[in-house]
């Protein structure tokens, strides 16, 4: 979403992919955000969307 500074992109994918993974580590859930706002699909949704999308299996947006 271009309105979202991309540092807040990135902490509200991190922190919508932690509610699923929270034992991850942070910084790792980080990085995962950031190469999705590297997707522009993914970047033109609000974060939650994104991280959501993302987790969906393959083909089930179909």
């Amino acid at each position: 979403m271009d309105s979202i500074p991309p540092q807040l992109w990135i902490a509200a994918c991190a922190r919508r992919l932690q509610l699923r993974w929270p034992t991850v580590a942070p910084q790792q859930l980080e990085d995962t955000a950031r190469e999705l706002l590297n997707d522009p699909k993914l970047r033109a949704l609000p974060p939650e969307a994104a991280a959501a999308t993302w987790r969906q299996p393959i083909g089930a947006e179909a």
